[in-house]
């Protein structure tokens, strides 16, 4: 699974990291987790809002910080 926290490196976007590291463990799945942090890969990625959650290449997350369960579902669903 390759999964893609977008963000310019804001609180915001740490967070989402952070709370993507916990749901990927909760859920025990195998997972590739990348910071793309530069605005020229984020415009490249169709990405107009942060901090943002692409998981194998869909955007699942735009514009807000998702809770750790949240990101779960989406990783076990």
């Amino acid at each position: 699974m390759e999964i893609k926290v977008i963000g310019t490196g804001c609180e915001k976007c740490g967070k989402l990291y952070e709370n993507t590291l916990e749901a990927v463990k909760a859920a025990g799945v195998e997972a590739n987790i990348q910071r793309v942090e530069d605005l020229l890969d984020i415009v490249r990625l169709g990405v107009m809002s942060s901090p943002a959650l692409m998981i194998d290449g869909k955007l699942a997350i735009a514009g807000r910080i998702a809770k750790v369960d949240e990101i779960r579902k989406l990783l076990e669903g």
